[in-house]
């Protein structure tokens, strides 16, 4: 049987990749629900190739636009954040993709969770915001998380058969970034439009400015911790410019596994959405002589200051990684809309830190309290700066 697939942000990076997928293999899947934020003409036109059973526009302004494109289609059409929530729990769906980008995937992804859907999950937020609860609930309902970020698929294709064998210690790579190998001198100088330069991956704006401040790999690390039981200390970062080894697991005999291939996200996705099978697929294939050389190195956190803010929270827990998305988010925005600038972004991060109160022993509502006093804090310290 065709298996009937949520996308949860399908008009962003990860959701088109994701329907690229599910186009190239007809017979494996169909649409069943899709969402968007705010693009209600791209989900309109998806909506129109793909025919879900029903869509839902988050901006609850944008339905009445997106009901009168579609208003000759027989496709359910829905707006409003307490729509995410339920179209994620209906009985036709068998797998829901996580692609919404930040703190907004947490609640649906939690839903969908508890109604005993598995997720494929590239909404990294949600582990980094709340991985305790996602977890337990994951297990209370015998839910699989199947990782999509390049990383973490890796590590988890690497852990196949291996069920078994302790894991000593895992390997995030990282390209570096555009800013690879900058000083503090150079970082103070880059505008907007050089941070979206991605070198290797075509992303979302979000996405590829916490790429290029490491953010985006210290929200691995957080993720990495949870999907895979680790402790802080298992779980190291390496930067590998050239994106062709996306992560690594040692074992305690000291073997290592590496997984290789081309940067491309439709390999993870297509992983995710049918595990444990692999699907036939027309991706390139990666060429040993095209990459004579792969090399490695130590990622700089005293100029990336978020990797090593990351790790902090990683380290003290509680509701820290929820206050570090938070307040990353709100600087993000900032520096996309030119009100500070690049370099200033881990020190209000690390502000917010310190400011907003430490809860040891988070529940829902807490993490739900901090991420709102943190957005807060930090837009307050960003517009105290201007």
């Amino acid at each position: 049987m065709k298996k009937r697939i949520a996308i949860l942000g399908s008009t962003g990076s990860i959701g088109t990749q994701a329907l690229e997928v599910i186009e190239q293999n007809p017979d494996h899947f169909e649409v069943e629900v899709l969402t968007a934020n705010n693009n209600v003409e791209l989900l309109a036109e998806q909506a129109k190739r793909f025919k879900p059973n029903m869509i839902v526009v988050a901006n609850e302004c944008r339905h009445k636009l997106l009901s009168e494109i579609l208003k000759d289609e027989p496709v359910k059409i829905f707006a409003g954040n307490d729509a995410l929530e339920q179209v994620v729990q209906l009985d036709t769906v068998d797998l829901v993709l996580t692609a919404m980008v930040g703190y907004s995937g947490l609640l649906p992804t939690l839903k969908a969770i508890q109604a005993g859907k598995h997720i494929a999950l590239a909404n990294k937020e949600t582990l980094v915001v709340a991985g305790e609860i996602i977890t337990r609930e994951a297990n209370r309902n015998k839910v699989n998380i199947f990782p999509v970020d390049s990383e973490h698929s890796a590590i988890f294709q690497c852990l196949a058969g291996e069920h078994m064998n302790e894991i000593e210690k895992i390997y995030l790579t990282a390209s570096g970034g555009p800013f690879r190998g900058f000083s503090q001198q150079q970082l103070e100088k880059v505008t907007t439009a050089d941070a979206l330069k991605h070198p290797n991956w075509d992303m979302g704006a979000k996405i590829t400015i916490d790429s290029a401040s490491m953010m985006n790999k210290g929200f691995e690390v957080i993720e990495a911790k949870w999907l895979f039981d680790l402790r802080p200390e298992q779980i190291d970062v390496v930067v590998h410019p050239q994106s062709i080894i996306h992560s690594i697991v040692q074992f305690r005999d000291g073997s290592m596994k590496a997984q290789m291939g081309l940067p491309d996200m439709k390999l993870p996705i297509q992983y995710a959405m049918n595990f444990p099978q692999r699907l036939p697929s027309g991706f390139k294939r990666f060429n040993f002589l095209d990459y004579p050389k792969l090399t490695f190195e130590q990622p700089d956190t005293k100029i990336f200051r978020n990797l090593a803010l990351a790790f902090e929270a990683l380290n003290q827990g509680g509701n820290l990684p929820c206050i570090l998305n938070a307040a990353n988010e709100v600087v993000v925005q900032a520096f996309l809309r030119e009100k500070i600038r690049f370099v200033d972004m881990p020190g209000l991060i690390e502000e917010s830190m310190q400011k907003v109160n430490f809860i040891k022993n988070p529940v829902l509502d807490d993490y739900i309290q901090t991420d709102k006093e943190t957005r807060l804090l930090t837009a307050s310290l960003i517009k105290q700066r201007n």
